[in-house]
């Protein structure tokens, strides 16, 4: 972990010693770690299968930007983990390690605690040890850089759906941008007393990135995949543009979970499940011929829905009644 400006009264070797190099974040392993050289050197070094290829993905998360100011830390460390997460599962990847960059305006024990402890709790479920990164002094900013291996070649890419595929997704959508104005007003699932909020708010911090999904469809052939974070409509027009192609679906069949139905009207929640994201399910295509093949549940309790198919009006996106779908995409916190 590269040594950065000074963050504060705490010397940074001595930050990253106490939470960041602890052997339940840093040591964790997984099935590609033997020979890792993480955290300690200038760089991290690890070997690649040869008939693997390298996936990398890297978020930034700015306070008042992507994240509320004065927010669970732990929630946070979770959710940006998750996030950059799901960047490997859209692709089929298998998570093998992660860099962080942190930017703190002031060294806090207990902020970094907690923040330390979402990363590890959900790095732990993944088998993804932290192998470096840096600290500096500024705006609270959080950027994550995480690896993943792929078989040679079969990758899952944006640009593989053809006329006939038939359009799906994975869990249910519109949760987390349900959850977002109680979210700005400060509310937690820790300290909401109602079942259905309780479960947005969940749904908005501690997201499940679809790994198994994404490992799963690159099995059977699916032809295209993305993670859904601004929303399905805008992210699906990002498949249609890579695969020349365009597609319809059924709004109605958009998957919705029951706390989103009760605490918005129909209308409202249809919106939000259509242009809300941040909920971090996968929307991806299959040929047609693996329809029957296609259950409704994977092993993981992951559930999958298919919502329309892709057609060859380039970029154009109609709902069943051949009406044009135009609504804005989601725009974050």
């Amino acid at each position: 972990m590269a040594v950065g400006a000074a963050v504060g009264e705490m010397d940074e070797f001595e930050l990253i010693k106490r939470y960041f190099a602890r052997p339940e974040i840093s040591q964790i392993q997984g099935q590609y770690t033997d020979g890792l050289i993480g955290i300690g050197d200038d760089c991290a070094l690890f070997d690649i299968p040869v008939d693997m290829q390298l996936a990398q993905s890297l978020d930034t998360l700015v306070e008042g930007v992507h994240f509320p100011k004065e927010c669970d830390p732990f929630a946070l460390g979770y959710r940006a983990l998750a996030v950059s997460l799901s960047d490997l599962a859209a692709m089929g990847a298998e998570p093998h390690s992660f860099i962080l960059g942190l930017t703190l305006p002031r060294v806090s024990e207990l902020w970094l605690k907690g923040f330390s402890e979402g990363l590890a709790q959900l790095a732990q479920q993944v088998k993804a040890p932290l192998i470096g990164g840096d600290t500096t002094r500024g705006p609270l900013t959080i950027s994550l850089q995480v690896q993943g291996l792929i078989p040679k070649g079969k990758a899952l890419l944006r640009s593989g759906a053809r006329p006939g595929d038939l359009i799906c997704v994975t869990g249910t959508l519109g949760d987390a941008a349900g959850a977002l104005p109680f979210v700005l007003h400060g509310d937690t699932p820790e300290t909401c007393g109602d079942d259905h909020l309780r479960y947005l708010l969940n749904r908005y911090w501690y997201p499940s990135p679809r790994l198994f999904a994404g490992q799963w469809l690159r099995q059977i052939g699916a032809t295209a995949a993305l993670d859904i974070s601004d929303g399905l409509l805008g992210d699906l027009r990002h498949i249609l543009k890579a695969s020349h192609a365009g597609a319809e679906i059924a709004p109605e069949l958009v998957p919705r979970s029951s706390a989103l139905n009760r605490q918005y009207d129909q209308k409202t929640a249809l919106k939000l499940a259509l242009t809300g994201g941040d909920d971090y399910e996968l929307c991806f295509t299959i040929p047609r011929a693996l329809a029957q093949s296609l259950p409704s549940k994977l092993k993981d309790g992951c559930r999958i829905t298919c919502i329309g198919q892709i057609n060859d009006e380039p970029g154009i996106l109609r709902d069943s009644q051949g009406n044009l779908l135009t609504e804005k995409a989601y725009t974050h916190f």
